[in-house]
């Protein structure tokens, strides 16, 4: 016996050993196995079916709770049984991917047609992820979700082995509406993805109406039917017909919805906010640009939602003078208040391969789709009316012979075959007269047999009618969308709007023009004190350092800031600190590499200023040429070896007069306009300093000023200072260059010039 079974079970043969162990090339094999696990994660995991619209976890979810009994009507069961069942007969994968995917399906803010009704907590819009655990929450069917199910036992679709090969499960629903663009689907595969937004149940049956009336319908007449998705919030939809249009016909492009508000007292509050936003990521935005000085327009935000208002959102303006729909609209350009989504019409068709449909050819596919369902359906029904309609014929028999039936079955060893043989019946029919009950043989049971022999004669006629017709099949398919159309179908939640995308305002705009002045100390700390009354001087600075410069303008000018390299750097005035205290380090908000700042200057974009160095160079610029968002800042002044930067001067007009003054004492004045205007470089000399003095150290220019005929000079030289009158400045008048002449003796070290109108 032992050699008998060593015989039966014979080694596997060398020759399948040797195709085992064959060598492959690494980069073949790598490339094999990554194209087996991409068609993997694209078939089976990222994109939906566009039969059923849903993939495959989402399918196998709602399959195992129909298993469960968890219809519409049941009671609710733990999601955890769910769960278990799916992941344990279907779908071998991460309980905790099953559970989330199975919550997605739950959640009214996520799914515009819920297939899943949960008890419990499912998340919020404000967290979708907050949901509680699978032993916590209880869930059945939606009634939605039969749409999907009714069919599900009539023969309509395949059958396909589970992963164990011990159960059978569908490899479609047998949808009756085209879920795939209610619902809509997201998901990242490998090279590929999709975005399908949800839509509404009557535009999307109103398209596939005018498609079964006439094929040849233009995408132009299938947009008036269907002119936009319908998300799951009461955001409006913003994006012109034309847009949507063209993304419907190529099957990618975007849709932008915006959030609804109404005025409410002084107040402004959001009602409804577009799809997947939340209200309290929404606050945390404009909380931010509050805390940034960058919505001064803005008071107070607060969340008053409740159970009556899911979504309201109350923001406070500054005063009644804002204007609401200004402010709106920059809160929808730099908030989640207008958020735009992409769209990517990519699923897997009918022939199992992934493409990106366009509206037709989805709407035109889905059909052939339900239409070969309904068909199968039908036929099937009309085998079991054939076959049943068989059987009846073999009952009639023996109602009519009900003695002899008798007797057989009494007298015969085999029943079947003698009733076979003696009343020429099939093995079905013999089978059903032994299978009959005493009780059944009595005579009002041949009028019944009668009855429903009337009533299959007559269901067999409509569904060969049916079934040999494609016009009779084209319109019950119809009859049956526009069933379930008026049976779950609802007004559109998302309103169509056409409006512009919204713009953000410009600091200027944003920011109300109040008086300030900019101080900068030695030290490189800035702030910034409100008029133009106050003295830089006068105020207080920390141990070891003062007051190195100062500019006055409105709190929405250009703030520029000059270093010891001639680089530019740029900060919005109205973010700087109160001059009640001593201000911030300028390092703290730009990147100057340890670079000392030796200027600022404050105003508009178009303001001129004079840029000067120490070498005896310079020229006028605009700030907006020296506006930067770079922290590093961007090339202004080119400063010579050994010069510095000078605190740039405003140029009050185009009639300015510039003064420059050296260490020497020496003092010129000429037309501003005879210097050139450029947005970067050094410039040009202003006043001659002899290159051996300024390289040896013994003279620099050390000061200058731009002021308007009539004004007066202050020539400052320690504490005291030289006062010029218009008649005395006309003494040191010259052209631009010259040498100019000595100031007075006192005043031969010039700190500073200061100007009197």
């Amino acid at each position: 016996m032992a050699a008998a079974r060593k015989k039966t079970a014979p080694p596997p043969a060398p020759a399948a050993k040797t195709a085992e162990a064959q060598p492959m090339p690494l980069a073949d094999f790598a490339a094999s196995a990554y194209l087996d696990y991409s068609m993997y994660v694209i078939l089976d995991r990222a994109l939906p079916f566009i039969g059923d619209g849903l993939k495959p976890v989402q399918r196998r979810i709602v399959y195992a709770m129909s298993g469960l009994g968890l219809h519409a009507a049941s009671k609710f069961k733990k999601s955890a049984r769910t769960v278990g069942d799916v992941i344990g007969k279907f779908h071998p994968h991460s309980d905790a991917a099953c559970y989330e995917a199975m919550v997605l399906m739950a959640q009214p803010f996520s799914y515009r047609y819920p297939l899943v009704d949960g008890q419990g907590n499912w998340g919020s819009t404000d967290d979708p992820r907050s949901f509680a655990a699978m032993r916590y929450t209880e869930a059945r069917l939606t009634r939605y979700a039969q749409t999907l199910l009714a069919e599900l036992g009539q023969g309509t679709v395949e059958w396909t082995v589970n992963f164990d090969g011990t159960l059978d499960e569908p490899a479609a629903l047998p949808a009756r509406l085209p879920n795939v663009l209610l619902n809509g689907a997201s998901g990242i595969a490998v090279g590929m993805a999709t975005d399908i937004p949800p839509h509404n149940i009557g535009e999307v049956v109103a398209a596939c109406k005018l498609l079964l009336d006439n094929p040849r319908a233009a995408p132009g007449e299938l947009c008036k039917a269907l002119p936009a998705p319908d998300f799951p919030t009461r955001a409006e939809i913003i994006t012109g017909r034309k847009e949507m249009a063209a993304m419907y016909k190529t099957g990618s492009g975007s849709v932008r919805q915006r959030a609804t508000w109404e005025k409410e007292g002084g107040d402004i509050v959001v009602n409804a906010l577009p799809y997947q936003v939340s209200g309290a990521r929404v606050l945390a935005q404009i909380g931010a640009q509050m805390a940034e000085k960058k919505l001064p327009l803005v008071s107070d935000i607060r969340d008053e939602s409740d159970h009556e208002n899911p979504i309201r959102l109350v923001i406070e303006p500054r005063s009644n003078r804002v204007d609401a729909a200004q402010l709106m609209d920059h809160l929808f350009a730099t908030t989640d208040l207008e958020r735009s989504y992409r769209v990517n019409l990519n699923m897997i068709g009918m022939d199992g391969r992934p493409r990106v449909f366009d509206l037709k050819s989805l709407l035109v596919e889905w059909l052939g789709f339900r239409t070969a369902t309904v068909e199968r359906r039908l036929r099937r029904r009309l085998e079991k009316a054939e076959a049943r309609q068989h059987v009846l014929d073999g009952l009639l028999v023996a109602h009519l012979n009900i003695d002899a039936v008798v007797k057989i079955v009494r007298s015969e060893d085999r029943p079947r075959a003698a009733l076979m043989k003696k009343f020429k019946l099939s093995e079905a029919q013999a089978e059903a007269i032994l299978d009959l009950r005493l009780r059944n043989l009595a005579k009002l049971e041949e009028m019944k047999i009668r009855a429903e022999q009337s009533e299959l004669k007559k269901e067999r006629e409509w569904l060969g009618k049916v079934l040999s017709s494609r016009r009779r099949l084209k319109n019950l398919v119809r009859d049956e969308l526009s069933a379930a159309a008026e049976e779950f179908g609802d007004p559109r939640r998302s309103p169509l709007v056409e409006r512009a995308a919204a713009r953000a305002m410009d600091s200027k705009t944003i920011t109300p023009a109040e008086p300030v002045t900019v101080v900068l100390s030695e030290k490189g700390w800035i702030r910034a004190a409100k008029g133009h009354e106050v003295d830089p001087a006068a105020l207080s600075y920390r141990s070891g350092d003062g007051y190195l410069h100062s500019a006055r303008g409105g709190s929405n000018d250009f703030l520029i800031m000059l270093d010891s390299t001639g680089r530019a750097y740029s900060l919005p005035a109205h973010s700087l600190p109160s001059a009640r205290g001593l201000g911030e380090p300028l390092a703290g908000s730009v990147d100057a590499a340890g670079n000392a700042f030796h200027g600022l200057a404050l105003g508009g974009e178009d303001q001129r200023c004079l840029l000067a160095t120490t070498a005896g160079y310079g020229y006028i610029a605009r700030l907006g040429d020296m506006h930067t968002k770079n922290k590093k800042g961007k090339a202004a002044l080119r400063v010579t070896e050994g010069a510095r930067p000078l605190p740039p001067q405003k140029v009050p007009g185009e009639e300015s007069w510039i003064a420059a003054a050296t260490s020497e004492g020496r003092l010129l004045v000429f037309a501003a306009e005879e210097l050139p205007e450029l947005p970067r470089g050094r410039g040009v000399k202003l006043l001659n300093i002899p290159p051996a003095k300024f390289k040896s150290g013994e003279e620099t220019l050390t000061a200058t000023a731009v002021f308007l005929e009539g004004a007066h000079l202050l020539i400052y030289s320690g504490k005291q200072y030289l006062r010029l009158k218009p008649a005395d400045i006309d003494a040191f008048l010259g052209e631009r260059a010259r040498r100019g002449l000595k100031l007075p003796k006192g005043y031969r070290q010039v700190w500073r010039i200061g100007v009197e109108e």
